[in-house]
């Protein structure tokens, strides 16, 4: 049977198989050590993309090649070491964030961009009125008094969304001496005037594209338009705005058809 190798019969090994012993002992550190460093670049990887992706417009802006890496990096560098649980380099942060791949992005944005071609006819509305209420019993039954006499007026507009705890209604100015007097009594939490809407047809399928609604609400948002309310059916879909972005949001709109 083989001895093993001692530390005493090491040392009475000749200096030429000592020095292949250390030889392929420094050179299976130099491994492990390149394996570990590859590890945790791919764990600075993840961190920095799963930073990205839950960032607004970040993604999307380093695709323009609108914002530089380096300041990018040092402003990420906190929440990577936190996701790390140990320090990084900047260096290393701006390595990987000029690794991402927009491949997935981009994919989604072209068949957008497809959809958004597709959309139907913009039906504009003004002269709108923005009320909260909180929920009551009685307020259910109000609000079914107000849709029985906007089913009689055709120029009339309104929408009700009842939520857990509110409910949002928005009309057309004909109806609001309604609202005064089947609400009266109900509790008034928010109340805007001055309002406008554009109603979008959206195409069939729009429910099986992922990025949609935010693709269109991107576009107002890099104009600093601020929406008052956003009402959607399976295939339609209302937003409200100040009447004085009206025109800005019209133009928006219109350009993504193009």
């Amino acid at each position: 049977m083989k001895e093993l190798l001692t530390f005493k019969n090491f040392l009475s090994l000749s200096e030429e198989v000592c020095f292949i012993i250390s030889s392929n002992y420094i050179f299976l550190q130099k491994i492990q050590q390149i394996v570990v460093n590859i590890t945790i670049m791919k764990t600075i990887q993840e961190a920095v993309e799963s930073t990205i992706r839950k960032t607004p417009f970040i993604e999307e802006a380093l695709n323009e090649k609108l914002i530089n890496v380096s300041s990018l990096a040092r402003v990420i560098l906190p929440e990577v070491d936190k996701l790390l649980k140990k320090q990084v380099k900047v260096g290393a942060v701006m390595m990987a964030i000029n690794r991402l791949s927009p491949a997935s992005e981009l994919r989604i944005r072209k068949n957008i961009r497809k959809f958004t071609l597709s959309l139907g006819d913009f039906i504009v509305r003004s002269d709108l009125s923005d009320y909260t209420y909180k929920n009551t019993k009685s307020l259910l039954k109000e609000s079914a008094r107000i849709l029985t006499i906007a089913a009689d007026k055709n120029d009339s507009f309104i929408t009700v969304s009842r939520g857990i705890f509110e409910t949002n209604i928005v009309i057309s100015e004909p109806l609001r001496p309604y609202i005064d007097e089947f609400f009266i009594h109900e509790k008034l939490i928010h109340n805007v005037e001055n309002l406008a809407s554009i109603t979008i047809k959206l195409p069939e399928g729009n429910l099986e594209q992922s990025g949609f609604y935010y693709f269109i609400l991107k576009q107002l948002a890099w104009a600093d338009i601020s929406l008052q309310e956003i009402i959607s059916t399976t295939n339609e879909m209302t937003i409200v705005v100040k009447e004085k972005d009206i025109n800005q949001t019209f133009a928006i709109l219109m350009d993504m058809k193009k």
